[in-house]
């Protein structure tokens, strides 16, 4: 599998888990194998709100988990939010 160079962007309770970080630049083909990467990067607490976010591929809302990731891409991790 090829990985690409991915900015992943870190909202609200996301931002929280990661430890503070608004964003990154990780190498991943997968969202599946980015939400892993960024587990053992930052811990169990964000591996946490990974597992409940959405994710946003350049802007487009992504479901498939396992489909390949477009180079230089953009990922927003967005976790579940509260309020009325």
């Amino acid at each position: 599998m090829t990985l690409s160079s991915l900015t992943v962007r870190y909202f609200a309770g996301a931002r929280a888990a990661a430890n503070g970080t608004r964003s990154e630049v990780v190498e991943a083909g997968t969202l599946d194998e980015l939400k892993q990467r960024l587990t053992d990067r930052h811990g169990e607490r964000l591996g946490v709100v990974l597992k409940a976010a959405s994710f946003l591929v350049d802007g487009l809302t992504c479901h498939d988990q396992s489909a390949p990731l477009p180079a230089s891409a953009t990922i927003d991790v967005l976790p579940p939010f509260a309020g009325g």
